[in-house]
Order: C-alpha cells, then structure tokens, then sequence
C-alpha cells in the first residue's frame, strides 16, 4: 500500500542517469518535488508519460520544483535510454538494492519485480500532499500533478 498523504517522504539516495548520487532531501526546504515512479524503460506506456513530462518540462522542473522519474532499471539503462528520448530530468535508479525506494513508498510489486505507476507530490518541508498510484497498464494523467503543485 502506497504512503498517505501527510507522511513524511521516505528520503533515498540514488545514482542518477549520469551516475551523480540524488537524495530527495537534497531539496528539502529548496523545492517542492513530484516524484515519478516507473516500471521500466523503453516500454511504450513508460516511455510515453515521461516524454509528455519533458514536453511541460518549464512547469515540472523550475526554481520552485524538481520532478525526478525512478525506475528500477540500472544507472547505465537510464542514461541510453535518457539520451534517446531527449529526457533532461533526472530519472534514478532503484537498481540495487533491488526496488529499495519503490518498498519505502509502497508502489514496487514483488511479483513482477519492478514499481508501478506512482506519483508523489512532496512540499519543502519533505511532507507528500498528493499521490495517485496506477497500475501497470495504465497511465497517469500529468494535468492532475499541475494541480496538485498549483494547490500548494
């Protein structure tokens, strides 16, 4: 089951795309965040809601907000697959060990080894305010992740 609304947001440090470690309280107090979860790269579904984000980018990624994208695939995955799509935001590895981010927000399914689709809105203050956790097939709608930034 997903973290609530009004948790505290399980901080994590993850290699990026380019091997450079992120922590999510690298932005505690600095810029609200939206927090992406994934199953994998280069699938059709994943692929297209994270190349929709890039086309908003200006709103998701700004002094006011970061937007980080986490899969479980491995950094050097993230980075081909980064390049490819022209995707200029960080998207982190949950690799190893194995889903360890995805458990702490309670959107990795053990059956089949990877994360479903989990947003996170968190404040400043590290605090989650909004979440939608979709299934697998099923994509995420980005307008709902603009209001629940507008609502903060």
């Amino acid at each position: 089951m997903a973290i609530e609304i009004g948790t505290e947001a399980p901080d994590f440090a993850l290699k990026n795309q380019h091997g450079e470690t992120v922590r999510l309280s690298d932005f505690r107090g600095e810029k609200n965040v939206v927090l992406v979860f994934y199953p994998f790269a280069f699938t059709p579904t994943c692929t297209g809601e994270l190349c929709s984000l890039e086309k908003e980018l200006p709103q998701f990624q700004n002094d006011d907000v970061q937007i980080i994208a986490i899969s479980n695939d491995s950094p050097f995955t993230l980075r081909i697959f980064a390049e490819k799509e022209g995707l200029e935001y960080p998207l982190l590895s949950d690799f190893w060990p194995h889903g360890a981010a995805s458990r702490g927000y309670g959107v990795f399914d053990e059956e089949k080894g990877c994360a479903v689709r989990g947003t996170f809105v968190i404040d400043k203050a590290g605090t989650v305010r909004w979440t939608v956790v979709n299934g697998l097939p099923d994509a995420r709608d980005q307008q709902q992740y603009l209001a629940a930034l507008a609502a903060l």
